[in-house]
């Protein structure tokens, strides 16, 4: 399995990206708010999902290990498949994703393409007790885009590295100051456990 990719962007097609790695180019389906952060000729790295069909082979790109595990998740529930899951991760950042799923919010699932309010609702079943508490409550907007500001959380891709699950991890940071340089979220978040 292909962990992850790390090369040039050489091209950016309307839902994914030719990334060169070492001279091989390879296709990468992304969803929109990764999609709106590649630039050509830049360098990235894709933590990647290798689905495999009957009739092709697809690679699925995620700008973090959160969002990856999220992934992992989604097309776990009966009925969504990785295009239905690269659609629902298109509606915003992974944690907006993750905090809708906690908030029971199965409207703004149900806006990615593909997902009905039936599947919507199948999601949040299947993994409200999975994804941890949520960040904010209320319903969640739908964005698509990423405020440049707002880097990912390297502390909670670090946390699913060292093997928490992303409840885990979530809960884990859920009360550590995001300004705290990451090095010490990180050992804030595992004195807790």
């Amino acid at each position: 399995m292909i962990a992850h990719l790390h090369g040039t962007i050489t091209e950016i097609l309307p839902a994914s990206v030719i990334i060169d790695v070492g001279g091989v180019g390879y296709e990468v389906i992304i969803s929109a708010p990764d999609a709106e952060q590649v630039h050509l000729d830049d360098k990235y790295k894709f933590y990647t999902y290798h689905a495999i069909r009957e009739n092709g082979e697809d690679l699925y790109g995620f700008s973090s290990l959160a969002a990856k595990r999220l992934f992992e998740m989604l097309i776990s529930v009966n009925g969504i498949g990785p295009k239905a899951a690269i659609n629902i991760l298109s509606l915003g950042t992974p944690e907006e994703v993750r905090n809708a799923i906690a908030n029971t919010d199965a409207a703004f699932i149900s806006k990615a393409s593909g997902v009905g309010k039936k599947s919507a609702e199948r999601v949040i079943v299947d993994l409200r007790d999975k994804v941890g508490a949520p960040s904010h409550y209320g319903t969640t907007e739908t964005k698509f885009s990423i405020p440049s500001a707002q880097p990912n959380d390297m502390a909670l891709d670090a946390l699913i590295a060292l093997g928490f699950p992303l409840k885990e991890a979530s809960a884990a940071l859920a009360d550590v100051d995001p300004n705290l340089p990451t090095e010490e979220r990180i050992r804030l978040a595992l004195q807790k456990k």
